[in-house]
């Protein structure tokens, strides 16, 4: 997947590049800098800093990861919170999109972040998730790059309140519509009795089966082939599509190249929204692999949530799946 939000540590991760959130002075700090240094080798990290000077905040600069499992660090100085009104969010915007400009001159093909300045540095933590979603989409809509956002716990992590309780209140009705739906009467649900199944002739049998091929021969397109079209009617490019849904490029070959290619539901729900599909036309594509929109779903609400509200980017569905701890669209 080109971006995702995970939990873990990110010393331990095995990728080109770790981003360290660091200070002015690219010394040895609390919290996230801390621990990278910890894990890379203080000593050796250190040296190599020193030998750089210094970074500005917004800017970027590259060392080795030595004892890390990744290959480098790249050090990005983001803005101490002072309200709002004094420029951070460019600065914290440049941090990012300087660290990618950096991985990509140096031919990295996976970088991890860490949600820089919501530490120490007191920027809130759903603005900070908010420009690092824009920063790192507005990058992979241009570049092909896996990037991850780490969060080192789930306290660590807030979607914005307002946000989150509109869609919290959006699942709750849909909950509560399919709870009270499951517990009407068996009898109300029922519109007709099941027809009698009698014994067919032979001969009704043979054509019955010959009706059968007949259908079978005459099944409508498949996923791959409503995909195409679709994506020919929208008059997008495959780049387009599969970098806005999310999904790697190869990824994306093998569901053109294979008329029966089946993709997974998160698969085909990145390529609706990428698509900016209706609601409906959303429903017709995941019918074509095999699936449907359940309102009794968490994940299938949340999409269904943004769909409804004309909000296809996948990255910030993607931070509402996470804060609701479920799976992310694309690959």
């Amino acid at each position: 997947m080109p971006f995702e939000i995970i939990r873990n540590d990110i010393t331990k991760l095995q990728v080109d590049a770790i981003v360290n959130a660091a200070n002015n002075s690219l010394c040895r700090g609390g919290g996230v800098c801390g621990a990278i240094f910890a894990a890379a080798g203080e000593g050796n990290l250190q040296r190599a800093c020193d030998k750089i000077g210094g970074c500005e905040t917004g800017k970027a600069v590259i060392t080795k990861g030595y004892a890390l499992p990744a290959k480098y660090i790249i050090h990005t100085v983001g803005p101490v919170w002072q309200g709002g009104a004094n420029g951070e969010c460019d600065l914290l915007y440049a941090c990012y999109k300087s660290s990618l400009e950096l991985a990509k001159a140096h031919r990295l093909e996976s970088v991890a972040f860490p949600l820089i300045s919501s530490g120490i540095y007191g920027y809130p933590k759903d603005r900070a998730l908010r420009v690092a979603t824009n920063a790192i989409g507005d990058f992979l809509l241009q570049n092909d790059m896996s990037v991850s956002l780490v969060i080192f716990d789930k306290a660590a992590y807030t979607l914005g309140e307002k946000l989150y309780s509109s869609i919290k209140a959006f699942i709750d009705d849909d909950y509560a519509g399919s709870y009270m739906e499951r517990r009407r009467p068996l009898q109300e649900r029922v519109c007709m009795p099941s027809p009698q199944v009698d014994m067919l002739p032979c001969a009704a049998a043979t054509a019955q089966r010959r009706s059968l091929d007949d259908w079978l021969n005459n099944m409508e397109e498949g996923f791959s082939r409503h995909l195409l079209r679709l994506i020919d009617e929208k008059q997008r490019t495959d780049a387009e599509v599969y970098k806005r849904a999310n999904i790697d490029r190869r990824l994306f070959s093998k569901i053109r190249s294979n008329k029966d290619y089946k993709p997974s539901k998160n698969t085909a729900l990145a390529l609706a929204v990428a698509l900016e599909l209706s609601l409906d036309d959303t429903r017709d594509l995941l019918m074509k692999a095999g699936y449907a929109l359940s309102r009794s779903n968490k994940l299938d609400a949340i999409v269904e949530y943004f769909i409804t509200n004309n909000n296809y980017n996948i990255f910030e569905i993607n931070e509402a799946l996470f804060a609701f701890d479920q799976s992310l669209l694309g690959a």
